[in-house]
């Protein structure tokens, strides 16, 4: 009788569910993917469970594979020794290889009066906990929005929309990742909302208070509700395990997503930093990481040389409420290039992406080893050249 080999995916996202799905292609493998939530969290669409067109929720039976167990709890410590996780409840699951997809959510604050005043939607329970505060506060109250990133952006256009008192705290540039042509479309799409944005440098938050917003110029904006989607983090699962991360936490691992310090270990997803160059957070990047890191088992399993990643980046998709949207085209280097589709064809196109992420993750649930968006040629290059570039001008120890 041939010996199982244990694989467990700690963390039910984008990456974890794709990484999970895809192991299955192996029947000599046996795949446990471990999730807090039962549900899985559809996060692109956070911003429209806050103002009440979408729950942002699938149920895991529509995209998980049949052969993929799912185990409700939380990873409390990774032991790297006796290649096994203790979970929450006290009980401990083994492993012969584990992917490392816990994900990210809002990066902790560090500006005066945010964590006792202000709301993030960066996880499911943050967004729920705000839907029922704005609708217990009256439409023409203040609503402000720090943050002026695809999080920031999307929300502040979905409360405008639905006639909420908007005003945008960019901190620093509307939509930094934008080409100018794009932003300008962002700019007037919000204007048209009614919502109003503040940006340049005194347009900093200093400190939230319960009924206003405090600015570096020394202005005080009044809030009834302060949303705020400045930066994320990730979990600090790693740490807690004495296994090497960058400067915010990440899994250190080479270009097969394997960690340095145990090759039986592979990340994934927002929680990853291949050679200290990770890629942007987004269900973008954690689909196809979660492929590669899948192929990496896969491959080690068969007796192969694992291949190494590849960027996969070409847009970033913003809605502006239901009735637009825009689709911002980049190159292979994710970098914002003039072409863009706004207005109702960005918002068709933006609502198709969102529809099409569960397909895909279904797709691969269905027939492992479907997805190949990771395959697609171009990047790896760069990739070692940009982490050759980091290497030199790390300090001698």
């Amino acid at each position: 009788m041939t010996e199982k080999t244990e694989a467990v995916v700690v963390g039910g996202g984008y990456a974890g569910v794709m990484a999970a799905n895809r192991l299955t292609r192996r029947d000599d493998v046996t795949v446990t993917l471990i999730n807090p939530r039962p549900t899985f969290v559809h996060r692109v669409r956070l911003h429209q469970l806050v103002g009440g067109s979408d729950e942002a929720v699938v149920d895991y039976r529509e995209i998980l594979g049949e052969r993929v167990r799912l185990l409700v709890d939380a990873v409390a410590r990774i032991d790297v020794t006796e290649r096994g996780v203790t979970l929450a409840s006290g009980t401990t699951v083994g492993y012969d290889y584990l992917v490392y997809a816990v994900g990210s959510g809002s990066a902790a604050p560090s500006v005066p009066g945010v964590a006792e005043h202000a709301y993030p939607i960066a996880t499911l329970e943050e967004a729920q906990r705000l839907r029922p505060v704005l609708a217990d506060t009256p439409a023409a109250a203040a609503v402000t929005v720090v943050g002026a990133g695809p999080t920031g952006i999307e929300i502040a256009a979905e409360l405008a929309e639905a006639g909420r008192t908007v005003t945008l705290v960019c901190g620093g540039v509307l939509g930094p990742y934008l080409h100018p042509r794009g932003r300008r479309a962002v700019a007037g799409r919000l204007a048209r909302l009614g919502a109003t944005v503040l940006d340049g440098p005194g347009a900093s938050v200093t400190a939230v208070a319960p009924d206003a917003v405090h600015l570096a110029d020394g202005r005080a904006l009044p809030s009834a509700v302060t949303v705020w989607t400045v930066g994320f983090g990730v979990p600090d699962l790693a740490v807690r395990s004495g296994l090497s991360v960058d400067d915010l936490g990440r899994l250190r691992t080479d270009e097969t997503l394997t960690s340095v310090d145990d090759d039986r270990i592979v990340a994934a997803g927002d929680s990853a930093a291949p050679s200290d160059q990770p890629l942007r957070m987004s269900c973008q990047a954690a689909m196809p990481l979660g492929a590669r890191a899948a192929d990496t088992v896969l491959s080690r399993l068969a007796g192969e040389q694992p291949g190494v990643l590849r960027r996969t980046f070409a847009a970033q998709c913003l809605s502006l409420g239901r009735g637009a949207g825009v689709l911002q085209f980049a190159n292979r280097s994710d970098v914002a290039v003039p072409l863009h589709v706004g207005d109702r064809l960005g918002a068709r196109l933006k609502e198709s992406v969102c529809k099409g992420i569960p397909k895909l993750l279904a797709d691969e649930a269905h027939k492992p080893g479907s997805f190949r968006l990771h395959r697609m040629a171009g990047g790896a290059a760069r990739r070692r050249h940009l982490a050759q570039a980091a290497r030199s001008e790390a300090p001698t120890t």
